[in-house]
């Protein structure tokens, strides 16, 4: 068995679980096909779940769908749009605009398809009244930086939006609405998947100004402004407008890491499932595995060898240096570090959208050689973490998982191989 190939074939088996083509039919007959059936989307998996809409049914169809750059299919009816991730830009802010516009006119002859998948948030980036994108970017960089979770970051993002946190929904009513959600959060929450456009809201502006104080964002003024005022609350369970509206999940990370677990199991293998919701800080999380992985070997604990550990979620990195580098990357560093070379211990960890953070990879893969070879070349895995600059070190390794855009995303895969020592 060759460790990267196996480890690499796990991650491809995880994403094609949640590959639009393959969970988006089944759910079509829950949609009445009227004269005028309008698609709404928004996320990186969105343009491919718009094909395979298109592809499954003969129905005439119009509509909008935003997703990110370089995440375009092609589609024949339904109009495709790329816009900025993670930090919104004019493009999203005008497709939006252009989306709420359209749904205001519908009525109750109509039918709607809403696509959603992660990434949607940054997509779908039309500011409430009184603020601007600018005052949207910058506290979503800030955001970003801070270390806080997704779930957090979308509560605010819902409470800065005239589109998110159910307000699509109320724009489409009476028109009813059926929504498709791939989930790439965390306890696949709907209301959260993309800020939830068409979910009722839970959340309010108080709990939004809570988490800038708990970070201590106090720029732009303009966002606390907005959010101290709290004029307009985002419709919350059982309101009358969004009765129209059905949801559903059609495709989560625990169904990619079960396919993963399948597979484990198949090779002869026994998998170790860590959960599908992990969250913290990504160096926190790969201290954990590794401690985990070193039981494994040494004790037979949980598991005996040969083992693969399985987890998902959306684990942060609370960036305090200067270099490059996503979530996954840096897990992936602070396993190498804490491994330092163990024999019979291989990893993998990627997003499941092809992207970590900003950077043009997926994620990872270390090897017991790796850490040898980072002291061959001079790589000082410490200080390379604590300038948050994973990137450039698997970089300089060799070591980089580049798939490319998968058109899905159902959060982080992580897998560590153990073998008997």
């Amino acid at each position: 068995m060759d460790p990267r190939k196996f480890l690499n074939s796990l991650f491809e088996i995880a994403v094609a679980k949640a590959q639009p083509g393959q969970c988006v039919p089944p759910f079509l007959s829950k949609l009445d096909f009227t004269e005028r059936t309008v698609v709404f989307g928004a996320g990186k998996a969105s343009a491919a779940m718009a094909q395979a809409v298109e592809q499954h049914t003969s129905a005439a169809l119009e509509g909008l769908v935003i997703t990110r750059y370089g995440h375009a299919v092609e589609c024949q009816q339904i109009e495709i749009v790329e816009a900025g991730h993670p930090v919104p830009d004019q493009q999203g802010m005008r497709a939006a605009a252009s989306m709420l516009e359209t749904a205001s006119g519908l009525t109750e002859k109509d039918s709607v398809l809403c696509l959603i998948s992660g990434g949607g948030s940054s997509l779908l980036s039309l500011p409430a009244p009184g603020l601007s994108l600018e005052d949207k970017q910058g506290v979503t960089s800030k955001l970003l930086k801070c270390g806080a979770t997704i779930h957090e970051i979308n509560c605010i993002r819902k409470h800065l939006s005239a589109i998110k946190g159910g307000r699509l929904a109320v724009a489409c009513s009476p028109a009813p609405l059926l929504t498709l959600a791939i989930s790439d959060v965390p306890g696949d929450d709907l209301s959260v998947i993309a800020s939830g456009p068409t979910v009722a809201d839970p959340s309010t502006f108080e709990d939004a100004l809570k988490i800038l104080t708990k970070y201590d964002i106090s720029e732009p003024k303009s966002v606390l402004k907005h959010l101290e005022n709290a004029a307009d609350e985002t419709p919350k369970p059982g309101d009358s407008r969004l009765q129209n509206v059905e949801n559903h999940l059609i495709a989560t990370p625990k169904q990619s890491l079960r396919a993963a677990a399948q597979a484990v199991s198949e090779a002869g293998m026994t998998p170790l499932m860590l959960g599908d919701s992990l969250e913290g800080e990504s160096r926190d999380a790969g201290k954990m595995h590794s401690e985990t992985a070193l039981q494994i070997q040494k004790n037979g604990n949980p598991v005996s060898p040969p083992a693969v550990i399985l987890s998902g979620g959306e684990t942060s990195v609370t960036v305090k240096g200067s270099g490059r580098g996503g979530p996954n990357t840096e897990f992936m560093l602070a396993l190498l570090q804490e491994l330092r070379g163990q024999d019979g211990i291989w990893a993998i960890a990627c997003d499941t959208d092809g992207i970590d953070g900003t950077e043009d990879n997926a994620g990872a893969f270390i090897s017991p050689e790796s850490f040898k070879k980072s002291e061959e070349l001079g790589l000082d895995p410490s200080c390379f973490l604590s300038n948050n600059d994973s990137y450039s070190f698997f970089h300089e390794l060799g070591d980089l998982v580049s798939p490319g855009p998968t058109m899905t995303n159902v959060n982080d895969f992580r897998a560590v191989l153990v073998l008997p020592a």
